[in-house]
């Protein structure tokens, strides 16, 4: 059977989740995860430098057939919704270097895909990607379950997305 490898991103400057999931015949199992850090107090342009660094290091140990990455979710802070921006377009650059077609999920349809309820909250998702996973315990750092919980659901959408892109 041929598996299939997505790499799932919760998009962060200071803290970027990540985890690669790997699909079996039906069968989602956990490769990795954690989160790429970077220090307090130097520039934004060193912070992004050093998250693209590290996801091209991913990306090469692991070679991931996919990535999933969580839409920007607006919320009252600008500053920290133009950093995730500025993040996320990091990940994406790196991806679209590496070849890696990228598909972006809204919260709302990562919850939907894991927890079966729009509404679900962080700790539900989190139980779900545990045991979806059959792991005795929830990924840690709670950016890293994120990013898996990214992973799960696109790992469950990429058949629909397939036969969609046959049909055309």
């Amino acid at each position: 059977m041929i598996a299939s490898r997505t790499i799932g991103i919760d998009p962060g400057t200071a803290r970027m989740g990540w985890g690669i999931v790997e699909e079996t015949g039906g069968t989602v199992s956990l490769v990795d995860c954690g989160v790429l850090t970077t220090p307090a107090g130097v520039s934004q342009a060193s912070r992004l430098l050093q998250l693209y660094n590290d996801l091209c290091s991913l990306i090469a140990r692991y070679h991931p057939a996919a990535a999933a990455i969580e839409e920007l979710f607006f919320g009252k802070n600008v500053n920290t919704a133009l950093n995730v921006g500025q993040a996320r377009g990091i990940a994406l650059l790196a991806f679209a270097q590496a070849g890696i077609p990228v598909h972006e999920y809204k919260p709302l349809q990562v919850k939907q895909a894991l927890a079966g309820y729009g509404g679900a909250d962080k700790r539900q998702v989190q139980e779900m990607v545990r045991l979806t996973l059959r792991l005795p315990t929830i990924p840690r750092p709670d950016d890293a379950a994120d990013a898996v919980a990214v992973a799960i659901c696109h790992t469950y959408a990429a058949p629909m997305l397939r036969r969609i892109g046959e049909g055309r």
